[in-house]
């Protein structure tokens, strides 16, 4: 079996452990279990496509050990002295990593989400996630409403009306496809939503659903055509938000 730095190479290109979770060289704990649960999140076996499970389970396995290393006091001690980790023993790499990272962090509810909702819609970070998306979509009113955490149809309105004060600004450039979009395809998105939530209400019915287990329903079953299913949006919402529990671990690391 390959050393953990051999795998971190082979898997994600780097033998730093800090570069593969995202995160500094001083941060703290509480940084250190969040970068390794966004980035577990986006490689977990569950959430990516079967010919890419392999290797999902590959990462997943590895972001594991790699998180038992920083988070323990001694042994991230020695990595930052010596750059080196002693590869842990046999019983260590076949762990179940899975119940590993159930144990660390809670699981997300509908009242979680729709907490989230609320304090996302009109703040900062949902701007920033707009701007990012139009940029990325080159103005596509499509990709943008399914790249943005929480949108719908309903909130096609009031981001353009955002980003036509943000082009005016000259904050974002002009795309066509937003600017020049015609009527025929916004009353073809305008039909797919209300075909989709059709679609969602008859399923909810049929399985004795009410209308906010609807709603969400609706939005996993939307999610899941998309290509990148580690970018779906319970996904992203567990990301960004889901509180760790509380870290048992004695001692404050040395910066």
């Amino acid at each position: 079996m390959p050393s953990l730095l051999e795998s971190c190479q082979e898997l994600f290109g780097t033998d730093n452990l800090y570069e593969i979770l995202g995160i500094e060289k001083d941060s703290s704990n509480k940084d250190v279990k969040k970068g390794y649960h966004k980035v577990s999140l986006k490689v977990h076996p569950d959430r990516v496509h079967t010919e890419k499970k392999e290797e999902a389970t590959k990462k997943f396995q590895t972001l594991g050990r790699i998180y038992s290393i920083l988070s323990d006091k001694d042994k991230r001690a020695v990595y930052d002295e010596t750059g080196d980790v002693e590869d842990e023993d046999i019983v260590q790499q076949d762990r179940d990593w899975s119940d590993y990272w159930r144990l660390l962090f809670k699981k997300v509810t509908e009242e979680d989400i729709k907490s989230f909702q609320k304090e996302y819609k009109d703040s900062e970070e949902e701007l920033e996630d707009l701007k990012t998306a139009y940029i990325e979509c080159e103005g596509d009113m499509d990709g943008i409403i399914d790249s943005v955490m929480c949108a719908t149809i309903e909130d096609e309105a009031r981001f353009t009306k955002i980003l036509k004060q943000l082009i005016r600004k000259k904050e974002i450039p002009d795309f066509p496809a937003f600017s020049k979009e015609g009527k025929k395809k916004k009353a073809e998105r305008k039909r797919k939503h209300e075909a989709e939530a059709a679609e969602a209400e008859i399923e909810a019915k049929k399985i004795g659903l009410d209308n906010d287990k609807s709603l969400k329903a609706l939005i996993q079953k939307k999610q899941q055509t998309r290509e990148q299913a580690a970018d779906d949006f319970f996904s992203q919402l567990e990301a960004k938000y889901t509180k760790p529990k509380k870290n048992n671990t004695k001692g404050k690391v040395k910066k």
